[in-house]
């Protein structure tokens, strides 16, 4: 982190009930100070995460929820990157 507390952008998310549910559980178990700060943290580590799968160009907003698996999984894959044959 580049310790740079300026965060001149906004991004609002809609989340239901139990999307946001899941996002407040994270943020009390791990005593975060907001629930921002456990959204980033959320992000941060799925952004970190090793073989995380690419969204396909023109993949709804729809398709990507908190709770449910991502649309690589939906279409029967694990969610990783393919290596090249």
């Amino acid at each position: 982190m580049s310790g740079n507390l300026d965060r001149a952008e906004r991004l609002q998310i809609m989340l239901d009930a139990e999307e946001l549910a899941a996002v407040d559980d994270f943020r009390f178990q791990r005593r975060m100070p907001s629930r921002a700060a456990a959204v980033r943290e959320l992000m941060r580590r799925g952004l970190n995460a090793e073989g995380f799968s690419a969204a396909d160009s023109g993949s709804k907003s729809s398709s990507f929820g908190v709770l449910e698996s991502g649309p690589a999984e939906r279409a029967g894959g694990n969610g990783r990157r393919r290596s090249e044959d």
